[in-house]
């Protein structure tokens, strides 16, 4: 069997092989009650939640740019009705790790479902983290020597089904990772109001091309965080999004390099300034599964890059 070197220093450097989700088999649009997250919740009361030959369409979408630039494309074995869509949740890399996040019990099948991939992994390259540790993959973004974490440190962290990585994760990163400076973040929370809710980092914050970032200032709720990473990139170099464009998941991009991403095409503010910075952006339809709280960061699970 072909090993996988596995290989992620960075959120930008050249694509190699990724898993891309799959919108195959979703099943049945959940009750309002099982919603995960506000913005399903919301189109759910409207009757507008994403049909699943729409979502199907768009992921393919994205699989024909990675065909473009020759990136390797695992996908999940399909399970009968059941939303496999976003597997930047299931687990993420970081240099030639693995980490397995501790996600909702609900969700513990989709792990189950690129056992094939991990089976090309050496075990001792993945790891899993302690019970008491939940993460997961969208709080989670390598830059370098950086590992940034999202993370909520409220008192009431059990109350809030949008937090879903917590402290004792973040310890046990700094644990892992000694020679990385893990800086964690705690980001806004809201069970019902998606305009107020970072559910994920990716969802206030990514970095893009070799020495910018996308940002939104209200998903961060200490201002020194937030100061923190418009220093580190420099202001000129920082893509502020409002709160509309966090609502659409502006900031959920993908980058196949540092000159290369994928973009929803509505994105229009958003794609013409990455243009006039020489990066090229490939344009896809992405809002039916945007509807879900996520977008192209969170259904993408780089495995290999440059």
């Amino acid at each position: 069997m072909d090993k996988l070197n596995l290989y992620v220093p960075n959120e930008t450097s050249r694509l190699r092989a990724v898993v891309l989700g799959s919108a195959s088999s979703n099943g049945p649009a959940p009750t309002i009650e099982e919603a995960y997250d506000p913005k399903s919740r919301e189109h759910l009361i409207a009757g507008t939640y994403p049909k699943n030959e729409d979502m199907e369409k768009e992921m393919e979408a994205v699989a024909q740019v990675f065909d473009k630039y020759d990136v390797e494309v695992y996908r999940p074995h399909v399970i009968e009705d059941y939303n496999q869509i976003f597997t930047r949740d299931i687990g993420f890399v970081i240099d030639n790790v693995f980490i397995k996040a501790n996600i909702l019990p609900d969700r513990d099948q989709e792990l189950n479902a690129i056992k094939y991939v991990l089976d090309k992994i050496n075990p001792e390259n993945i790891l899993t983290p302690p019970e008491q540790c939940h993460i997961e993959g969208g709080d989670v973004m390598v830059h370098n020597d950086y590992i940034f974490v999202g993370t909520y440190r409220g008192a009431d962290y059990s109350s809030y089904i949008t937090a879903r990585t917590n402290t004792a994760a973040v310890n046990w990163m700094k644990e892992q990772f000694p020679n990385k400076k893990v800086v964690s973040f705690n980001l806004r929370k809201h069970n019902t109001d998606p305009k107020e809710n970072a559910l994920h980092l990716d969802c206030c914050f990514q970095p893009v091309g070799n020495d910018k970032c996308i940002i939104h200032r209200n998903g961060f709720l200490e201002e020194s965080e937030y100061q923190f990473l418009i220093d580190l990139f420099g202001k000129k170099n920082c893509f502020e999004i409002d709160k509309e464009e966090m609502y659409n998941m502006n900031s959920n991009i993908f980058s196949i390099a540092p000159d290369v991403v994928i973009s929803e095409r509505n994105f229009t503010r958003l794609n013409a300034w990455l243009r006039s910075h020489g990066i090229i952006v490939e344009e896809v339809p992405y809002a039916e599964i945007a509807k879900q709280e996520g977008l192209l960061r969170c259904s993408t699970l780089p495995l290999i890059r440059d």
